[in-house]
């Protein structure tokens, strides 16, 4: 029986990839690439020359039977996300499942990952929190908003540039103006930056100058009542 490798890899830094991610990248007999025109400049990079197949949201479904058989019959497979870590909201869970479910040695290696440098360096909390990821765009986000607005602990969340004027502000609807906010943008790259202040502040801020970039957005947890 072959093994299935969760590989991390560079959120923007091509520096922030691991050795031993190498050397496994290197050694598999195959990679389920997200984007194989993405993910083929990191690994040309690193002089890695694996052959790649995609694997991603909309073909998961229909390519992990198939996935599961290879490694049964003894190939060793690793899958890597455009950036960070698989599975943390990108593609990965099903595999994962499967793979557990056949009783194969899932191996899950540490690296990048978006939330835990914007959790860290937003300056809240960070003792206990709760990761969202993207919020639902139309059915069902009133309520999530509803619920996460009574969370006592920090809250973390992915979105994209276009959406986050409309995320603030709805942040600024349900929890409050003075709730804190930490926007990181652009992590690990040239023009990375961290905006902290309260809802109504950053949401100025980013109305004032539009966003560009991956962005990971920490909130403050609602404090108890004085």
């Amino acid at each position: 029986m072959g093994k299935l490798y969760i590989v991390p890899t560079p959120i923007g830094n091509l520096e922030d990839i691991t050795l031993r991610a190498i050397r496994v990248l290197k050694e598999a007999d195959l990679i389920l690439a997200e984007d194989t025109r993405t993910s083929g400049k990191l690994l040309h990079h690193l002089e890695i020359s694996t052959h790649m197949q995609s694997h991603h949201m909309h073909n998961e479904h229909k390519t992990v039977d198939n996935i599961v058989k290879r490694i049964l019959a003894g190939d060793t497979i690793a899958l890597i996300s455009d950036a960070g870590t698989p599975a943390i909201s990108d593609p990965g869970f099903l595999l994962t499942r499967a793979c557990v479910e056949h009783h194969i040695e899932v191996d899950c290696l540490p690296g990048a990952t978006a939330f835990v440098p914007a959790l860290v360096n937003s300056g809240l909390p960070n003792d206990k929190f709760v990761f969202e990821g993207f919020l639902p765009v139309k059915k069902g986000r009133q309520t999530r908003l509803i619920l996460l607005a009574e969370e006592p602990r920090t809250i973390i969340f992915y979105e994209s540039p276009h959406k986050l004027l409309k995320t603030l502000g709805s942040f600024v609807e349900y929890f409050g103006a003075d709730r804190q906010v930490s926007v990181s943008r652009e992590l690990t790259k040239l023009y990375e930056e961290t905006i902290r202040g309260t809802a109504e502040e950053v949401l100025k801020h980013y109305t004032d100058k539009p966003p560009k970039g991956e962005i990971v957005i920490v909130v403050a947890g609602k404090t108890k009542e004085k």
